[in-house]
């Protein structure tokens, strides 16, 4: 007798269907499993023969034959346990066939029948809401099947309440959708407040925050670089529920926890820098998500960028421009999104006190260039924002002392970030934030008078800007304007926009060190 089952693989950030296909025959009692399964694919059989017994089924005394197809498609991990198992039950009589045509089963199977949670549920419920099939998955991944699910997603914890639930005898209830309206910034989120000065580095968080800027902080050690760079996120909107689900999705292939009440708040990532290449952009030979996709839609922070390794650091610039990773394997090409915000600390020089105003570098100009040049110039050209986050004084440290520098130190993140909603509206009422603006979109939003033009043009022969940076100080200018509420923008804006070129500035005087 033969029974038809329908489940999901994982591939990537995407649940390709899957058949489980079971035949009973004549012969001696054997289990084969064909259609490219992996080891824990292969030792499903022990798993679901234990389970059956174990739940007071008969395990058929038959040759089974499955078959997961398409067979090209590489099959891993225990997620077709459960399907297996319910082929096996329809194939011998012991479960109807008719329930099985519109429901989809994916969950591991324990050897008493319990079903253990999986990675990578929330893609296989989003592909059956656009299908509008069924799916029926381990009672402990129901909350990230919650985003998604309309009424045709089903949790349990056991495989009999699963046969109770296509024989009839006791039906499941749909897991109940998140409301949208609670996904909305919860505490752990540190505060603006907290920062005691850097009143210029505050200023250009806010500008990144508001046109999605990538930004760079760098200072002698303790001036807070890593402090405010963690206060991003509490001043950036909420996701849309588009892309909130793309990020839902590449934690949950990633088996990390997908919390309803927080689903809408952008990532935060802080890789050590001793991460690998793989590490940072996804890989192995089941391509996982790497820190880039997992700071997909929010902030990917790297601290002491120049300690990275070279290489780690030059395969962020592709993402960087596209928004996606493609890792390719012999047999196959998965793609992640990795539309990240770069926010990266570095020291001026290898002992961190050059220019300290109290403390001597004891570095020597090679040691300097040698620290500064680990960051290639393509990199450096891909920050919109460098700032310097100069020493703060015991006064602004313990008291804040300075008339008109209370309230603004004060600000807390709910109160900038207000400031950051309304210019991003005014971004998203043109069609494109202004961090990704690019050719005739860039040339519309920051239509420059001749005087700005006059501006810009010194500063490219000056500095020696590069097309690339030329482009992002004008997009950091058009955000700005927004900030202001204005339609165009001025010469004050992009006076400001050029001040936050400090590296390029720095770069400009020196003399080189070879001459």
């Amino acid at each position: 007798m033969l029974a038809i089952v329908h489940s999901r693989a994982s591939v990537g950030v995407t649940a390709p269907a899957v058949t489980v296909e079971v035949h009973l025959s004549g012969g001696l009692p054997a289990l084969s499993i064909v259609g490219m399964p992996e080891t824990a694919v292969r030792e499903s059989r022990e798993r679901v023969r234990s389970a059956l017994l174990n739940s007071g089924f008969e395990f058929p005394a038959r040759r089974i034959t499955i078959n997961l197809a398409p067979a090209d498609l590489p099959k891993e991990g225990a997620r077709f346990d459960l399907p297996i198992a319910i082929g096996i039950l329809a194939a011998s009589g012991q479960l109807p066939l008719e329930p099985l045509a519109q429901l989809e089963f994916i969950g591991e199977l324990s050897l008493d029948g319990a079903l253990r949670p999986l990675n990578g549920v929330l893609p296989a419920a989003i592909a059956v809401t656009k299908t509008g099939t069924r799916l029926l998955v381990p009672q402990q991944n129901a909350s990230e099947a919650s985003l998604v699910s309309q009424g045709n997603v089903f949790a349990t914890n056991h495989l009999l309440a699963v046969c109770a639930h296509l024989t009839g005898q006791e039906q499941l209830s749909p897991v109940a959708t998140v409301q949208a309206e609670s996904s909305v910034f919860h505490g752990g989120i540190p505060d603006l407040a907290d920062v005691r000065g850097q009143h210029v580095p505050r200023r250009a968080l806010e500008v990144a925050a508001a046109g999605q800027h990538n930004l760079l902080f760098f200072g002698p050690p303790g001036t807070g670089k890593s402090m405010l760079a963690s206060r991003l996120p509490g001043i950036l909107p909420v996701l849309d529920p588009d892309s909130a689900l793309d990020v839902a999705a590449i934690h949950s292939v990633s088996g990390r926890p997908v919390t309803p009440e927080v689903w809408r708040q952008p990532p935060y990532r802080a890789p050590h820098h001793t991460a690998s290449a793989v590490a940072m952009v996804g890989g192995g030979s089941h391509p996982r998500p790497g820190e880039i996709s997992l700071a997909h839609g929010g902030v990917l922070f790297l601290d002491e960028l120049p300690e990275f390794e070279r290489r780690v650091l030059e395969v962020l610039r592709e993402p960087m421009e596209s928004g996606f990773i493609a890792i390719s394997r012999s047999a196959r090409q998965v793609e992640f999104p990795a539309r990240f915000q770069l926010v990266a600390a570095m020291n001026p020089c290898p002992c961190g006190f050059l220019g300290h105003p109290t403390r001597e570098c004891q570095c020597t100009a090679q040691q300097v260039l040698r620290y500064s040049s680990k960051v290639s110039g393509p990199l450096l050209d891909r920050f919109d924002l460098h700032v310097e986050m100069p020493v703060q004084g015991a006064d602004v440290l313990m008291h804040n002392h300075g008339a008109g520098q209370i309230e603004e130190a004060s600000e807390s993140s709910a109160v900038v970030r207000e400031r950051v909603l309304v210019a991003r509206e005014r971004q998203v009422y043109r069609g494109c934030v202004n961090g990704r603006l690019a050719g005739r979109e860039l040339q519309e939003a920051c239509r420059l008078d001749s005087a700005c033009q006059k501006m810009l043009a010194g500063a490219m022969d000056r500095l020696g800007l590069s097309a690339r940076a030329l482009h992002r100080i004008q997009r950091v200018a058009r955000t700005l304007a927004d900030l202001d509420s204005a339609d165009s923008v001025n010469q004050r804006h992009v006076a400001e926009a050029l001040g936050y070129r400090q590296l390029d500035r720095q770069q400009a005087n020196r003399s080189p060190v070879s001459s």
